[in-house]
């Protein structure tokens, strides 16, 4: 029903902002826990709905705070209320664009506003890897990605290694299937 092909990092679609959850029902569940399955299948921290081509304003995370408690979260309509003063640059990858990781740049802590699977909207104070997988993920559903946060310098080695590992797996994959002939 939904799709399991997480988008590449330079899909248009990636570019577009998304659209409000207009009510938490059935279907916006069984949306959340399918991206829960992609998500873990892909061994993310975190995954937008717009990742799979759906542009919905819908999140979910799996990681830990600043204090190592664990967050199973998923987020309709998030916004960040608040960031932080504190600035925390740190490596950080994206699903889209799997096997690369940079420096960027992130409030220390943040206050997002959401709704949550049960309908109720919830404030929610972040801090650590919680607070970075928010921020990334937030920006995906206003159609940002993580690259456009790096230096003009990291943006293009991303882009580089990126292509080179695109390059790479058509060069397995082409292998593969000889050997199969």
């Amino acid at each position: 029903m939904f799709p399991d092909r997480i988008l590449p990092i330079d899909d248009p679609r990636l570019r577009r902002p998304s659209e409000p959850v207009a009510e938490i029902d059935t279907d916006t569940r069984a949306l959340a826990a399918h991206m829960f399955r992609v998500m873990d299948a892909a061994h993310g921290a975190g995954l937008a709905a717009v990742q799979l081509g759906i542009l919905l304003r819908l999140i979910v995370v799996d990681v830990e705070d600043g204090r190592g408690a664990r967050h199973r979260l998923a987020l309709a309509n998030p916004e960040i209320a608040e960031a932080g003063s504190g600035q925390i640059a740190g490596l950080e990858g994206c699903l889209s664009m799997p096997g690369i990781s940079q420096q960027v740049a992130r409030s220390k802590t943040v206050t997002v506003r959401y709704t949550g699977l049960d309908g109720h909207r919830v404030s929610l104070v972040a801090d650590g890897m919680l607070a970075v997988c928010l921020q990334h993920e937030i920006d995906h559903t206003n159609g940002i990605v993580f690259i456009d946060r790096m230096s003009r310098l990291r943006r293009d080695q991303a882009r580089r290694q990126y292509a080179r590992n695109l390059r790479l797996a058509s060069r397995r994959d082409r292998s593969s299937e000889s050997a199969m002939q």
